[in-house]
């Protein structure tokens, strides 16, 4: 017993309360995986679409249209991402791609840290998370970014920094769309006239700030081809076996039907995620706030057609959360989800997962968005049903 005490305190003395733990994992994580994928010759086609975006701006080459001759595919990102990806890349593929990981890393672990949590539960977000981090930085995917600006956005209404959530939300909007999902922590800010106004103003900024090095004939006409482009790849995505790996994927695939319209699950989905902002007393309450940011993050990929395995770093992040904010000692139902939601949503598009359960059924029915659904659903009903003060939360612990 005693020995078992000693490595349980090492464990948590080690993995639970020093930052430098996961900063030294995760950066060297990034290192190696542009290192080695370079040197091999299988950098992702991602890094390759990400750097042409600059690229084809500073050209004046259409944005949204197949450039064989440099990468395969079609960029989805919208014209402002050129500037984020600009110091990356003129470098040599391997540095820049590397240095990108890094970058990925850097601004989510800097999210995590500026969550209102003890020191623990932020190691214990990270620890949870690593995973689903590796496999999406194994793609060099943006959505490690996506997670950072949904968290910062919140945490800056939250400390009244209401100019700098703006710019955050605006920018995330602008690079992916996925970044207007902040707007969902609207009601928490204490200075509402001036979010709406600087998010007009980032706005602005944003759609001009690419004509500086292209022209403005260009880039409204690029705009227009991002929105024709997002749109063919919805309908592309929604008939997808290999795509959607999303809770729409998954009634699609079960059911065998592609034909029947995602709007009813859509507009039933919206109004579940809505209903628990009809108890506005609970508004300054940080559990409830958590849990609204845990409920963004994992709608933000249940209930999109462009999820991808890679995308549940997004969700799993707010499973994470999720999870960390409930009062111990855990009860049984969020034991079986964490354990549940980890393993397949996190763990089953790896090598630690046996890969004919994923191929032959996880997979083929986007079964990866089941537990997430789960929790979910029980993320609102705690939402709705249970006071956050009268609640122990041990968020001060």
């Amino acid at each position: 017993m005693q020995t078992k005490k000693k490595i349980l305190d090492i464990f948590k003395k080690t993995f639970l309360k020093d930052f430098r733990v996961y900063y030294f994992l995760w950066i060297g994580v990034s290192v190696f995986l542009g290192v080695f994928h370079s040197l091999t010759g299988q950098l992702h086609n991602n890094y390759k679409i990400y750097k042409h975006v600059f690229l084809n701006i500073l050209e004046k080459f259409p944005l949204y249209q197949p450039r064989p001759e440099f990468f395969d595919d079609l960029n989805h990102y919208g014209p402002i991402f050129g500037f984020i990806i600009a110091p990356f890349a003129f470098l040599p593929d391997m540095v820049g791609a590397t240095l990108w990981l890094v970058f990925l890393a850097s601004v989510l672990l800097y999210a995590v840290k500026e969550l209102q949590l003890t020191k623990w539960q932020q190691m214990a977000i990270l620890l949870l998370v690593t995973n689903s981090m590796i496999i999406a930085q194994t793609n060099l995917q943006f959505n490690i970014a996506t997670v950072a600006l949904i968290i910062l956005s919140y945490t800056n209404i939250r400390k009244e920094n209401d100019i700098l959530a703006a710019f955050l939300i605006m920018l995330g909007t602008f690079v992916k769309f996925y970044g207007i999902v902040g707007f969902a922590f609207f009601f928490f800010s204490k200075h509402k006239p001036k979010l709406i106004l600087w998010s007009i103003i980032w706005g602005v900024v944003f759609f001009v700030l690419p004509m500086i090095i292209s022209s403005p004939e260009y880039i409204i006409s690029q705009y227009q081809g991002w929105f024709e482009e997002l749109i063919l790849k919805n309908q592309g995505n929604s008939n997808s076996l290999q795509q959607n790996i999303s809770f729409l994927g998954m009634v699609h695939k079960i059911s065998g039907n592609f034909e029947f319209s995602n709007l009813p699950i859509l507009l039933g989905a919206f109004l579940l995620f809505l209903l628990p902002y009809l108890r506005i007393n609970e508004y300054r309450q940080s559990r409830f706030q958590l849990l609204t940011l845990s409920s963004v993050l994992i709608f933000t990929v249940l209930f999109s057609t462009g999820s991808e395995p890679n995308s549940y770093v997004i969700a799993i992040t707010g499973v994470a959360i999720w999870f960390i904010i409930q009062p111990r000692p855990y009860s049984r139902w969020n034991i079986f989800l964490i354990i549940f939601g980890i393993a397949v949503s996190s763990f089953a598009p790896s090598d630690l997962f046996p890969h004919s359960l994923y191929e032959e059924i996880i997979r083929p029915y986007a079964l990866q968005a089941f537990p997430c659904t789960l929790i979910w659903l029980t993320i609102v009903y705690e939402m709705l049903f249970r006071n956050s003060d009268n609640y122990v939360t041990n968020l001060q612990e």
